[in-house]
């Protein structure tokens, strides 16, 4: 899926198709991994000039693909029943300013707590190296808003994940499964650090160390 932007015509309806089939799968899939509760966070996936995006207030086990809404780059609704969800904006914002083709957002129980309390997730583990390094928090803006959308954008520079204060995380991929991966590993990240903080004062990677292991990366197969 090519992150082009093109003619919404030019777009293949079974590449559509397929986006829209990804979208709902992977609803289950945050709701069996305990991402999310009722309709709490979204999936999106772009197809050229379209993106096939979770619809608003439906429970994940209801949506089926032909429920998954249909936007332009602009945030105009093209096809779907329903409409989209209400963080298309920041969606769209993601796709707008990386090469993205699909973006997860969940509300993670350790990722929401986090939030809370962090500017910053700390390394205390070098996989936040997948995530491009320490995950900032974007500051807080009610959602469905352009405010929090920016507020996205600046938290993602430079990353591919991020949380968002006192509500939860996001995470972008080339593919819908890259993104989700990395949304799952945000959460680990974030359990780990209230595990860690529960038990005493974590010990953090320096930019040295996580410097270090990025050299490791490119020696040695992880």
């Amino acid at each position: 899926m090519s992150p082009d932007a093109v003619s919404p015509d030019a777009v293949s309806p079974h590449a559509l198709a397929a986006a829209r089939r990804e979208v709902a799968e992977c609803g289950r899939r945050m709701i069996a991994d305990g991402l999310v509760l009722g309709t709490a966070g979204n999936v999106s996936v772009r197809v050229g000039g379209l993106v096939a995006v979770s619809p608003s207030g439906m429970a994940y086990d209801r949506i089926e693909p032909a429920d998954v809404a249909v936007v332009d780059l602009d945030g105009n609704r093209v096809d779907g029943p329903h409409a989209p969800s209400s963080e298309t904006p920041m969606h769209l914002g993601v796709y707008a300013a990386t090469g993205a083709t699909a973006v997860v957002h969940h509300h993670g129980l350790h990722s929401a707590a986090v939030s809370t309390v962090l500017d910053e997730l700390p390394a205390l583990h070098y996989y936040v190296l997948q995530l491009g390094g320490p995950v900032r928090v974007a500051r807080y803006a009610t959602y469905g808003t352009p405010e929090l959308a920016r507020s996205v954008h600046a938290a993602l520079e430079g990353r591919t994940a991020a949380l968002m204060q006192n509500h939860g995380a996001v995470a972008y991929g080339d593919t819908l499964e890259q993104a989700y991966d990395r949304a799952r590993l945000l959460e680990w990240l974030c359990t780990l650090h209230v595990t860690a903080t529960g038990m005493g004062t974590p010990r953090a990677l320096t930019a040295d160390e996580l410097a270090a292991v990025a050299r490791r990366r490119t020696e040695v197969p992880a």
